[in-house]
């Protein structure tokens, strides 16, 4: 773990702790704003794929902690280099789409809508990953279950728009 966290021979103890708390901070913000969401979820109509809703606090847990982790690792190689403050700039973007799904989907109930932003996010990630990995390869490879679980919850939000139209 402690290799995870040594970029260029050093532990960088303030950008890492801010690098996480700042993405941590964007998803429990979400949540607490959207503070209905896990009733909201069980009393949705369901695919037969959709995991039970106490999955997801740990889950989005776990890949926000990565991602911090992530742009920790990137951040570390200097923000004088136009590549870094590129994808940053895109991590940061990512981060504000992430944090208005939550809201899209189960505040405003808007889940047509939330199809479309989660499709913006998910491209967002992908170009996210991408940067990530042409700067720093474990950083690349930490964002990798964040494009998986959100691939995954595209589907889920289309599914459970198209079960709930009615």
């Amino acid at each position: 773990m402690k290799n995870l966290l040594r970029v260029k021979r050093t532990i960088g103890w303030p950008a890492l702790i801010a690098a996480v708390i700042l993405s941590l901070g964007t998803g429990g913000a979400s949540y607490i704003l959207s503070s209905n969401a896990f009733e909201a979820y069980q009393a949705l109509q369901q695919p037969s794929f959709a995991p039970p809703g106490w999955i997801f606090t740990p889950v989005w847990t776990l890949l926000f902690i990565m991602m911090g982790i992530a742009s920790y690792r990137v951040f570390m190689y200097s923000l004088d280099r136009k590549s870094v403050r590129s994808a940053l700039g895109v991590y940061l973007l990512q981060l504000v789409f992430n944090f208005f799904w939550t809201l899209i989907f189960f505040r405003w109930e808007l889940r047509g809508l939330a199809i479309i932003e989660i499709l913006l996010l998910l491209a967002l990630i992908v170009i996210n990953t991408w940067q990530f990995f042409r700067i720093d390869r474990a950083a690349g490879f930490l964002m990798v279950p964040y494009v998986l679980w959100v691939s995954f919850a595209t589907v889920l939000n289309f599914s459970v728009w198209i079960l709930n139209m009615l």
